[in-house]
């Protein structure tokens, strides 16, 4: 039968490589640096609303998922409309979901500010719509490492803002810096303007163009587009509970807060290197081996972890090689996707990968509030993680990399 590879081309660059990297890499800064720093509200925000840790671990549960199914949708959007509109929408709902966070005075208000509301404005400045302004704007030969790019900006925006929180915390109390982060958050909508392409720059031609209907279908018949969700499902729920339950974990050991903020300056820190490197290295290296490596090796961190005595250097040595791993698993699992299906709906399809990301934070952060309030501890969750990052690993392991094959058209 005759057939046509997915195509990795468009027409030229509608926006120059430096700009697109610059705005792109300062709005993922901003959205993943501010959401990263939640896990330092927790303690505060429970003892003065006098809340169990579930609830508030519910709402950033609920932020995650809602984060995820929001994401195809406004991937959708950015798609056939350009990322503007979707960028100046999230950075709205961001600002206005960190504001009612703060004012909320009832476990459902917190859920539906800090979840709803906040999660839906991550889909809109975070990595689909950005990366999908990568695709259409630079060439296939950098696009890994462009993607590499982005995800460290995020990374260092981990590093840059969990100090940012803390410090705003300690001096302001934690309304008045939700207040603060708000108006931070609003710096996304003038750099929304340095990623505004013209109205055919998502409608490129293509050879060969698809409806969106017959994208997801080829989509999620496809072998290669279920195995990166299965792996992506795994990413979610470790990075999310790490994230916002280590920090009372370590408390609850005796630590002092200090060193949580640290820990999770640490993992931002040098997940820019980490993100960066795995970008570079898909440019060379098939990205399923990429992949697999970084899932087996988070397993062993957390093996090494757990089984050490818990002291502040174990925690930063945790921290360092985590953070070599926590976002380094998106340039290459983007990159695949463009590699494989294109173009043409690359936001849409990185946005429903990212579903499956969001449905493991889901569960990571939930599971972690919820066994730690019946158990008094977090060790089954620590466990979990574990062996679902042995299976990511071996899952990813099969993965095709190669262009799928079309019909052509009549």
């Amino acid at each position: 039968m005759t057939s046509a590879s997915a195509p990795t081309t468009s027409s030229a660059p509608r926006l120059s490589m430096p700009q697109v990297l610059l705005c792109g890499a300062l709005i993922v800064t901003l959205s993943m640096g501010i959401r990263h720093g939640f896990g330092l509200f927790l303690q505060p925000i429970t003892m003065d609303r006098g809340w169990t840790r579930e609830t508030f671990a519910f709402a950033l549960a609920i932020q995650n998922i809602a984060w995820g199914l929001a994401g195809p949708f406004t991937g959708m959007l950015a798609d056939r409309f350009g990322p503007f509109r979707v960028l100046m929408a999230g950075g709205l709902l961001y600002a206005l979901g960190l504001v009612l966070m703060a004012l909320s005075t009832s476990g459902l208000a917190f859920t539906g500010s800090a979840g709803l509301l906040i999660g839906i404005a991550q889909s809109g400045t975070t990595f689909a719509v950005i990366y999908g302004v990568i695709a259409r704007n630079v060439d296939p030969a950098k696009r890994s490492w462009a993607m590499g790019v982005a995800a460290a900006a995020g990374s260092f925006g981990q590093f840059l803002m969990v100090p940012v929180s803390n410090w705003l915390i300690g001096s302001n109390g934690w309304q008045d810096a939700l207040f603060i982060l708000a108006c931070m958050s609003l710096i996304t909508i003038p750099l929304a303007f340095g990623l505004r392409e013209p109205k055919t720059a998502a409608a490129s031609p293509h050879a060969h163009s698809q409806s969106i209907l017959q994208a997801l279908r080829e989509a999620f018949g496809y072998r290669s587009f279920q195995l990166l969700m299965a792996g992506y499902f795994v990413c979610g729920f470790q990075v999310v509970f790490i994230g916002v339950h280590m920090p009372s974990y370590l408390k609850d050991q005796g630590l002092s807060p200090q060193v949580a903020t640290y820990a999770l300056a640490l993992i931002g820190l040098f997940n820019v290197f980490g993100t960066y490197a795995a970008g570079s290295l898909g440019q060379r290296f098939p990205k399923r081996y990429i992949l697999s490596c970084i899932y087996g090796l988070r397993s062993v961190a957390i093996v090494a972890f757990l089984t050490a005595p818990l002291t502040p250097t174990s925690v930063y040595l945790f921290s360092a090689v985590m953070g070599l791993l926590w976002l380094s698993t998106i340039p290459p699992t983007n990159a695949v996707l463009a590699q494989i299906f294109g173009i043409q709906h690359m936001a849409m399809l990185s946005g429903f990968v990212f579903l499956s990301h969001q449905i493991g934070s889901f569960l990571g952060v939930w599971l972690g509030g919820r066994l730690y309030d019946q158990t008094g501890s977090y060790d089954i969750v620590w466990w979990l993680a574990v062996g679902l990052g042995v299976m990511a690993a071996l899952v990813n392991l099969p993965v095709r990399e190669g262009p799928i094959h079309r019909p052509l058209p009549a």
